[in-house]
């Protein structure tokens, strides 16, 4: 029998980018600790990834492919970009705001820049698309880095001046702003198991860091609304989900209890009252067998080897219902080059969140990423995450057959459980 799972009217249907992964040119911290390690991971790439991946993706052990450059030149293509997405019925976008190019010398502004980013809000508007800004997605001007970075005791006060900045300047056009993007990400990236810049390892560091990110995103969020009282401001947040590997077991039930304190509530706590809406960024499930985390094996899994789950969604926006907030979906998605997969884990992740509404929660969108294929910060360009393929060499875009299925739910504003079963794809590994 054919069921079609509706969702609420005004639902925002959409994709997320962000500045330094397609824009290109970028010049931060990042692009240049890019072509400091470039090498490193290159060489790392060898050992880390399992022989299937780099069998299937050779790329990986090439210097070139950490190394962002143009990425997918979509500062210069945006507009080609949109009409792409509002083809695909696209009624929202998620993009990010690059800092460095806005504030590129201490307390020196670029109204230049301020202007791009005025023609990506309006080439958004034009073409019926909500913008939701993003002020940070992990990058820093150079001249924040030389003083410290995050770490800074100055960082605060910086991105606070600079989030009052663009809210002057682009306020009157955008309604829904999201400070900071995934801050405990970074937190593990960069200071708990080093892997990114500055690549520190240091307990002590990584509780700080909790509290400067939330005091920075409260300091932007009481900038914002002495703007505009009626802006809608959050920030992007990773949630997990996990579970024991045996049931009242206690060791087991102890990593989870902390893997979601420290992953999934933490931010929330610090951040409560400042906070419009709730944002869920969801790729990833976790199973704790005391003293680490366990593979599913029957799961399948991503080009990356992540493992699929789409019931963890359901679980984090159930968890999430009880601030009484909004939420938006505002990244996921999976690496998946050649598009077997994307298709049902659309439906599947849709389904799971459908069912959440279905039980109360005031989930208001839903934006998969990525628009594009971008650069993956640590791992390049081999990851393939976007509804679009680019051609790297011509820059060519490419709409992928899983972009025209989402398309149709888009247009719809529902899944057709009967639709996406014809297609006769499987999440089989």
């Amino acid at each position: 029998m054919e069921k079609e799972l509706k969702f609420p009217e005004g639902f925002l249907w959409g994709a997320s980018t962000s500045a330094h992964q397609v824009e290109g040119g970028t010049k931060n911290q990042w692009s240049e600790w890019e072509k400091e390690n470039a090498g490193r991971l290159a060489e790392k790439a060898k050992t880390y990834w399992q022989p299937w991946q780099r069998e299937k993706f050779p790329e990986m052990l090439k210097p070139e492919n950490y190394i962002s450059g143009r990425a997918a030149d979509h500062y210069n293509r945006f507009e080609e970009d949109f009409d792409i997405a509002k083809s695909l019925n696209h009624n929202a976008h998620r993009f990010s705001i690059e800092w460095s190019r806005i504030e590129p010398e201490e307390g020196k502004f670029d109204e230049k820049e301020i202007e791009h980013y005025r023609c990506v809000i309006r080439a958004l508007r034009k073409r019926g698309m909500e913008p939701f800004v993003t002020l940070w997605h992990w990058t820093n001007p150079l001249w924040l880095e030389e003083k410290g970075g995050c770490e800074s005791k100055d960082f605060i006060f910086h991105f606070s001046r600079y989030s009052e900045y663009i809210a002057e300047k682009l306020g009157k056009e955008v309604k829904f702003w999201i400070t900071l993007n995934e801050p405990t990400t970074v937190i593990a990236g960069a200071y708990l198991i080093g892997a990114w810049p500055p690549q520190k390892r240091n307990l002590l560091v990584v509780w700080k860091m909790y509290r400067v990110f939330a005091r920075a995103h409260i300091e932007a969020y009481k900038k914002i609304h002495a703007i505009d009282s009626k802006a809608q401001v959050g920030f992007a947040n990773m949630l997990h989900s996990f579970e024991p590997y045996r049931r009242r077991w206690f060791l087991d039930e102890v990593m989870v209890w902390m893997g979601k304190y420290l992953t999934n509530r933490k931010m929330l706590s610090l951040t409560k009252g400042y906070n419009d809406f709730l944002t869920v960024q969801y790729y990833f499930h976790n199973r704790f067998k005391f003293p680490r985390k366990v593979r599913v094996d029957h799961l399948p899994v991503s080009d990356l080897n992540w493992e699929i789950y789409p019931h963890g969604i359901y679980r984090v926006i159930r968890k999430l219902k009880e601030h009484n907030l909004p939420i938006y979906v505002t990244e996921n998605g999976l690496a998946d080059a050649s598009d077997s997969k994307r298709e049902i884990f659309i439906r599947e992740h849709l389904k799971e969140i459908h069912q959440a509404i279905q039980e109360g929660a005031d989930v208001r969108g839903y934006f998969h990423w990525s628009l594009l294929d971008n650069f993956e910060w640590d791992k390049g360009f081999w990851p393939r995450f976007g509804l679009v393929g680019i051609d790297y060499a011509t820059m060519e875009r490419k709409v992928r057959e899983s972009a025209l299925f989402y398309a149709q739910i888009c247009r719809k504003n529902s899944i057709n459980l009967i639709e996406g079963k014809k297609s006769r794809k499987t999440l089989d590994r």
